[in-house]
């Protein structure tokens, strides 16, 4: 029996493979930054056929370090940076432009006319979401909208449609294969995740013809296999899920209740809702995590916008760090912040406020404020912002959140980890392999292979390496949390009546 598996962790600044023994160890990893492109204020881009030729390429380096081949391989599962659109030629499987990311806040204005039509109810009634220039449905408008003579060919059947995991699995099945899963199926805003298909009337509303959509398949199901010239022998596409979705699984958040966050370039806080969606009141998204077999399960969902991203501006906008790392030793030079707080809402605020106009805020800088200040305020809101999302979800549920999972590249920082802790006055648990993106997409293409016969067998694989304990005292605690609303509201409050 094959003893590999291989994930594809296609993410928003890098691609990057890794490759897992039936054990659910790391044998080997592989990673590729790629371009991001920002043509005017606000607006992000991706090149697709750079993201699929860097996905390439680490798998093979991957493998190349592994020492093994790809008929080594039992399966692959693909995971991806959510709400990204492409838009491709049918017969040459050519992009007909860049790739439009989902921090890409250029159909603002599109959402805004939706809300005053009084489309948004129905919107969040089908598909659980909110009307933002976050997700798929106004960017594939847009599209075909703006790009010369897209809409006639889109109309003609000669373009297709998708996410990234879309794109990837038609290059890699050799144009045979135009499918997606539900976990991203039900972030394009044309999903209705109640009846678990496209759904005609908001295909009416965005204006987008059918012909141009993937087919949705279960999330562990056998998409097809990979041109052999590609990686040296065909491999099955056996698993396909949205990061996030991913990461939960992978974390084995199996039951209703259970709750994780990671700490990517942005924030996204997930709880498994069990086997019926629940509506939400407090800002929170009601989406799709997963269908295995014919059993669909869903969760509720905080996203925040930037989390990771904000210590890359520290470095790269403002130079005041050299590196990520670097972040908690110099933010653990001070006892806090200096009364600093810092609001990272560089693309709008996501849950629960979703105000697209928000702008990034620093409140607080007196003359004694150091970069060590403004370091630690960062870390501080990438805790405070999670927050928010842990008290929407109370509020929805009615259930108490005991212990959040952690994962993401951020999750390695020891400091973080306790100050989520403390303002959220809950333990924080992090896994032996922070890596739970990649792992839940292996983890799904293993069910497919038969590696695994049960979520059981998944469970018996993961430990904890560390929890964090509350540290603070409650009226610390509060103040810390009304001092942050008060810079919430500064951040929105600068933005109102300015035209984006």
């Amino acid at each position: 029996m094959k003893q590999y598996l291989m994930a594809f962790d296609q993410g928003t600044t890098s691609s990057r493979t890794i490759i897992f023994n039936k054990n659910g160890e790391i044998v080997a990893q592989a990673a590729r930054e790629f371009k991001q492109y920002f043509p005017q204020q606000g607006w992000v881009e991706h090149d697709a056929e750079e993201i699929l030729e860097a996905q390439l390429a680490t798998a093979k380096q991957a493998l190349a370090i592994a020492n093994i081949s790809a008929e080594d391989i039992a399966a692959i599962g693909i995971t991806n940076q959510r709400e990204t659109t492409v838009v491709f030629d049918k017969f040459t499987g050519k992009p007909i432009h860049k790739a439009i990311v989902w921090q890409c806040r250029r159909t603002e204005q599109d959402c805004a006319r939706l809300k005053q039509e009084g489309l948004e109810p129905l919107i969040r009634e089908k598909t659980g979401l909110a009307a933002d220039p976050y997700f798929s449905a106004t960017k594939l408008s847009w599209l075909l909208h703006h790009v010369e003579g897209a809409m006639a060919r889109a109309k003609a059947g000669e373009l297709l449609f998708g996410t990234i995991d879309t794109w990837l699995i038609y290059h890699l099945t050799g144009g045979k294969v135009h499918a997606t899963d539900p976990s991203n199926a039900a972030r394009t805003m044309l999903f209705n995740i109640h009846t678990r298909t496209w759904d005609d009337e908001l295909l009416k509303i965005f204006d987008v013809p059918r012909t141009m959509l993937p087919e949705v398949l279960p999330t562990a199901h056998a998409y097809g296999q990979t041109i052999p010239s590609l990686l040296g022998a065909p491999i099955t596409i056996g698993g396909v899920a949205g990061d996030q979705q991913a990461a939960l699984f992978g974390q084995c958040c199996f039951l209703a209740g259970d709750v994780k966050n990671t700490y990517g370039t942005g924030g996204f806080l997930l709880m498994n809702t069990g086997s019926t969606p629940v509506t939400s009141h407090n800002g929170l998204l009601t989406t799709i995590g997963w269908q295995i077999g014919d059993k669909t399960t869903y969760v509720l969902e905080g996203s925040v916008f930037i989390c990771g991203a904000a210590m890359q501006w520290l470095r790269d906008g403002l130079g005041i760090i050299a590196s990520s790392k670097e972040s908690a030793e110099i933010a653990a030079t001070v006892p806090d912040s200096g009364g600093v707080y810092f609001v990272p809402a560089f693309v709008g605020l996501g849950t629960p406020y979703w105000n697209a106009a928000a702008r990034g805020t620093l409140c607080g800088i007196t003359r004694g404020t150091t970069r060590a200040h403004i370091v630690r305020a960062t870390l501080d809101a990438m805790a405070l912002q999670t927050v928010d999302v842990i008290e929407a979800m109370r509020r929805d549920t009615g259930l108490e959140v005991p212990l959040l999972r952690v994962d993401g590249g951020a999750s390695a920082n020891d400091l973080l980890l306790q100050l989520q802790s403390d303002y959220a006055a809950i333990s924080v648990a992090r896994p032996a392999c922070i890596e739970t993106t990649a792992w839940g997409a292996a983890a799904l293409a293993g069910l497919t292979a038969g590696i695994y016969q049960s979520l059981d067998d998944l469970h018996a694989l993961t430990s904890t390496a560390s929890i964090f304990t509350p540290r603070a005292d409650e009226k610390a605690r509060n103040a810390k949390l009304a001092k942050w609303h008060k810079a919430i509201q500064a951040a929105q409050i600068f933005a109102e009546n300015d035209a984006f």
